[in-house]
């Protein structure tokens, strides 16, 4: 669990109050009660989070911003600052902040997460490492241990244990004593960011998982799909890179994988590794400069020190191969999508071809284009749908072609969260809750499409498809397999 501790229980306790740890705790209570304030977390390297948890760093903070430090974890604090606009300016941006109206607040906020209801929660008000999100998923699968189930499905390439989240309704004591279930559900499966730096998708990972558990009739809860889904939830795909990106470089891509021995660079693109689709090992891919469908001048050769390296053949990461043959042992698997960021698009195949179209597109179109619609419902956000390759470049390798192509699922789709490149990776803490829940609508909406239960889809189709598809798809491509 996280360590706790306040600035005041260091050594020499606050140099500049020369009082005792228990009188400034109650400085600090007298503060809290007095007034409102907030705790802001900040993700740091190690050297930096000595240099804070020092004494000198807390007279630092008490001195300047009145502030005190009231946690700190592995790769991060926690500030409790009485004025709310108040902060630190460090290279790193917040990694969230939770509002302190009472004591009592702080007190709930050090004994752990409130996980019995989804909107009166914090944990969705911050970032978390990766020890916390541990932490969360062991606590939903105590408290939800009829719902939840927790599989290792292998190791990373630093050794990490790999976590999918089985989510499951009348059947999974069942599959505990070893019996199968007559009762046939379609599999619906969710990734996290296999892009380390891609916060936001490993956060609404986890907001979705909580949506799936709590009672029906919350806001943005999903449990009630859990009568005609068995979901599968792996937030963190990439457990290296992700905490890569917490403790040394906070935009770090790839995962943390040993290439050579003579080589000069770490880590492969987990999204370029897969054989299904048309993997390549000398793929055109980005610049840093961007390429486009539109744009392939902005196209480099890969290269071990590439962002985009796919590394020497398909499914050389250990973490892609792990998912791979997870895919492989769930039955009647009917969905996929990949949380990534940023853009605000649902893609559908293909990555590896702009011509190539596949066979079931009009249905993975005419779902996507009703899910863009469920997202724009909440908070107005508005998402663009096409093919992965027209929406943003033109890749082989990708998990989406895998996933339809490969694994057979029907309905695949690559999801690029918020925003369009305003905060791009660094999309600020307090737009979690909101990504959390238009993406919970677009869930909610590809499974009633997918198992036939809205009302407004069933038996026709939306208006104006014919023409989106010939729009999106062009009209001279051909039909593939």
């Amino acid at each position: 669990m996280l360590q706790r501790w306040l600035t005041f229980v260091s050594c020499a306790g606050l140099a500049y109050s020369q009082i005792s740890s228990t009188n400034a705790q109650e400085a600090l209570e007298s503060r809290a009660r007095a007034a409102y304030g907030v705790l802001k977390r900040y993700a740091l390297s190690q050297p930096e989070l000595r240099g804070w948890t020092a004494p000198e760093g807390g007279l630092y903070l008490a001195e300047n911003f009145d502030a005190y430090l009231w946690s700190v974890g592995q790769s991060h604090m926690d500030v409790y600052f009485q004025e709310p606009e108040r902060g630190l300016d460090l290279p790193s941006p917040e990694a969230g902040s939770v509002p302190i109206q009472r004591f009592e607040d702080l007190s709930l906020y050090a004994r752990g997460w409130n996980l019995s209801t989804l909107a009166n929660s914090t944990y969705h008000s911050v970032y978390h490492p990766l020890y916390e999100i541990e932490d969360f998923m062991q606590d939903l699968a105590n408290t939800y241990s009829h719902v939840v189930e927790l599989i290792n499905i292998g190791h990373s390439a630093e050794g990490r244990e790999m976590t999918a989240i089985r989510l499951s309704r009348g059947d999974l004591e069942l599959r505990k004593q070893g019996k199968s279930s007559s009762t046939k559900k379609t599999g619906f499966v969710i990734t996290g960011a296999q892009h380390a730096r891609e916060w936001i998708a490993t956060s609404t990972a986890l907001y979705l998982t909580h949506a799936l558990v709590v009672d029906e009739n919350e806001d943005f809860a999903l449990s009630s799909w859990l009568d005609y889904f068995d979901f599968y939830v792996i937030p963190v795909p990439n457990p290296d890179g992700y905490v890569h990106t917490w403790e040394n470089d906070r935009f770090w891509y790839k995962n943390r994988q040993n290439i050579g021995p003579d080589e000069k660079c770490t880590g492969i693109d987990m999204n370029r590794l897969v054989e299904g689709h048309k993997w390549k090992s000398k793929s055109r891919l980005p610049s840093l400069g961007g390429a486009s469908v539109n744009n392939p001048a902005g196209a480099v050769d890969a290269d071990p020190c590439s962002p985009w390296y796919p590394g020497h053949r398909p499914f050389e990461a250990p973490e892609v191969n792990n998912i791979a043959n997870f895919i492989t042992t769930l039955p009647s698997l009917k969905a996929y999508v990949d949380l990534r960021s940023y853009g605000q698009m649902v893609s559908t195949p293909f990555s590896y071809s702009c011509k190539k179209v596949p066979k079931d597109a009009e249905d993975q179109l005419e779902a996507a284009l009703g899910a863009v619609h469920a997202i724009k419902q909440v908070h107005g956000t508005p998402f663009t749908t096409g093919s992965l390759c027209r929406q943003l470049y033109k890749a082989s390798g990708n998990v989406v072609d895998y996933m339809y192509a490969k694994a057979g699922i029907k309905y695949s789709y690559s999801v690029h969260l918020r925003d369009t490149g305003t905060y791009g990776f660094s999309l600020p803490a307090e737009w979690i809750r909101p990504v959390g829940e238009e993406t919970a609508s677009m869930i909610h909406f590809l499974a009633g499409f997918i198992s036939g239960r809205n009302k407004k889809n069933k038996k026709r189709k939306l208006p104006g498809i014919p023409l989106s598809f010939r729009m999106i798809y062009g009209l001279t491509h051909t039909r593939t397999a």
